[in-house]
């Protein structure tokens, strides 16, 4: 629990220059640690870091220098978190300094699955790598869904170091039409108006075959016109009523059921933790001797065995008696979309499949 995707405060400055003892000066870029401590167990040559951040959550907005980006992000993640925020910025500053040591390899390889945790990741990537050039170093791009033998595949983390290594062979240079749609699509992901991503969707993104599936369900996370919840917070209320009643059986249950989001567990305990930590909470969230717990708290032990009960509130909210907004308000970040206040600019509607204007 709380590993691939909690915060980057995990990283490790280390010399990332190539080694002459490499045949071959390649550096693999990992969504997360689980594939990349695997992967570096395999006989695949070169580096391998693992990629940490949560695109997914937080700000993302457009026009920030390179400093204003690593300020937004690392006070985000620190506060989501509880991670202290200066080592959050020299780790976001790290992993800039590893992107920009591409030139000092012959290829970059980007290992990446389906999921919008994911597709984002990689869309961020594709569009920074759009803006450089890149001479005489390859880039390429290993990203699946599925994996012989393995049912209801979730991610490149669910691989042995020999599976991860048989995946190798089938990597695809990226194209400039694949870093162009990129930039487009990482665009209208930090654009404030979130118009600009269905404008996007319509285009043709076949040659990332994963970002449209991986989008929509982004645009689902908006506040719905029926209740003010998005898709995520409401199918996890939904579960706790009933019966995922603990935090270890929600993320299971969230996990096989709302797959093409890629939530770690610490994104659905961040989730929660805003639910139970509004005006009139919708959830309430204990512990075995039914003691509320710190929202704050991040010790594995305590939140894998929370307690969680929905409220009068909750449950009035679920069914439709009440909308969100009215009752708590919302301070959200979709994206580049700043949800403020007791108004919603914008809302899923799942009638028409699209946002509106709230």
């Amino acid at each position: 629990m709380f590993s691939d995707q909690w915060p980057v405060t995990r990283v490790k400055t280390t010399d990332h220059r190539p080694q002459a003892t490499d045949h071959c000066f390649m550096l693999h870029l990992h969504n997360g640690d689980s594939a990349a401590n695997s992967a570096k167990q395999s006989s695949l040559p070169g580096e391998h870091f693992a990629w940490r951040e949560s695109l997914i959550t937080g700000p993302a907005p457009l026009g920030l220098s390179a400093d204003e980006w690593l300020d937004v992000r690392s006070k985000h993640l620190s506060e989501a978190y509880g991670v202290d925020p200066e080592q959050c910025r020299r780790d976001l500053l790290n992993q800039q300094e590893v992107l920009a040591s591409f030139a000092d390899h012959d290829e970059v390889i980007l290992w990446f699955e389906h999921d919008l945790f994911c597709q984002l990741h990689l869309l961020y990537l594709l569009a920074w790598f759009a803006q450089r050039d890149l001479g005489q170093t390859k880039l390429t791009l290993i990203c699946i869904d599925e994996f012989p033998g393995k049912e209801n595949f979730r991610g490149l983390g669910e691989l042995t170091a020999e599976e991860l290594a048989s995946l190798f062979p089938r990597r695809q240079q990226v194209t400039a039409i694949q870093l162009q749609l990129a930039t487009s699509g990482w665009q209208a992901y930090c654009a404030p108006d979130p118009t600009q991503l269905e404008t996007f969707l319509q285009a043709d993104v076949s040659v990332l075959p994963f970002v449209d599936s991986a989008l929509r369900a982004h645009l689902q996370r908006f506040p719905s016109t029926t209740n003010g919840l998005g898709r995520v917070e409401e199918r996890a209320l939904q579960l706790i009523q009933s019966g995922a009643n603990s935090f270890s059986d929600l993320f299971a249950k969230f996990s096989e059921t709302e797959s093409v989001y890629g939530f770690g567990d610490a994104q659905l305990w961040f989730t929660l933790r805003r639910t139970a930590t509004v005006t009139q909470p919708l959830l309430t969230i204990t512990n075995g001797a039914n003691q509320k717990l710190d929202q704050r708290v991040l010790i594995r032990e305590i939140v894998r065995n929370a307690k969680l009960e929905l409220t009068n509130v909750g449950d009035t909210i679920l069914r439709g008696a009440a909308d969100f907004f009215d009752i708590n308000g919302i301070e959200q970040w979709l994206g580049g979309v700043h949800l403020s206040g007791r108004k919603a600019l914008w809302r899923w509607d799942d009638h028409t499949q699209t946002v509106i204007p709230g």
